[in-house]
């Protein structure tokens, strides 16, 4: 299966945002709204995106107490999204009651698919290790956060895609990798570490790239993207 694009729409603004989205005339894109978007606007962002025609991956990265993430969930499932996260180091208790969270508060609706980040892709090796005194190697660590979510009832990780294979081979093929972190060949890496360009991305089996600079802040957005949809369709 071919992998599917989430634009990351790291705007300031919903005018942004939406201005955007309207170079992509009569598309159908699959986006991601953030917290710098998301706290601007508030749900409002979602449903204007939502009711544009394209498909919304709420990237909010809940983190607390199993009983706080519940009712957020709750909370999250009436805006609309079609994906939402939390952090796998919150841990299987506080994964399972967000799926039971949004599960609640998805009467009538098939519930938004969850998904948990493993560790951030400006996280590397030493920084996990002497900073954030996880011990052991980066690729270990991701694969058990991922088993964790699995466990938890969760439908995949945010993960790189270096990391991609390892995870559906540990879990399932039917587990989801939504890998942030990718750019096109000469782009800069920005704040990220562990970066991959699309077609390395698609080798390597990872079923949703976030692409953001490399789309939103090229010269033409829109050539940027065919360039990507591309690189992932050339078999």
């Amino acid at each position: 299966m071919k992998p599917e694009i989430i634009i990351a729409l790291d705007f300031p603004t919903g005018k942004k945002a939406l201005s955007f989205l309207d170079l992509f005339e009569g598309e159908q894109l699959y986006v991601k709204v953030g917290m710098e978007l998301f706290y601007s606007e508030g749900p409002s962002i979602v449903r204007a995106i939502k009711a544009g025609g394209h498909k919304v991956f709420l990237d909010l990265k809940l983190h607390d107490i199993p009983n706080t993430v519940k009712s957020s969930m709750k909370v999250l499932a009436s805006v609309g999204a079609d994906m939402v996260n939390v952090h796998a180091a919150g841990g299987i208790r506080m994964m399972k009651a967000a799926v039971e969270g949004l599960e609640d508060g998805s009467t009538g609706a098939a519930r938004p698919e969850i998904i948990a980040v493993t560790q951030l892709t400006s996280t590397d090796q030493e920084t996990m290790n002497s900073e954030l005194k996880i011990n052991g190697e980066l690729r270990d660590v991701v694969l058990a956060y991922a088993r964790n979510a699995q466990e938890a009832g969760l439908d995949g990780v945010v993960c790189s895609a270096w990391e991609s294979e390892e995870i559906h081979a540990g879990t399932s093929d039917s587990f989801i990798t939504v890998t942030p972190g990718i750019r096109l060949l000469g782009d800069a890496k920005g704040d990220q570490s562990r970066v991959a360009t699309p077609a390395r991305a698609k080798e390597m089996g990872s079923d949703y790239l976030v692409i953001g600079r490399s789309i939103t802040k090229a010269d033409d957005p829109v050539k940027a993207y065919r360039i990507c949809m591309e690189e992932i369709n050339n078999d």
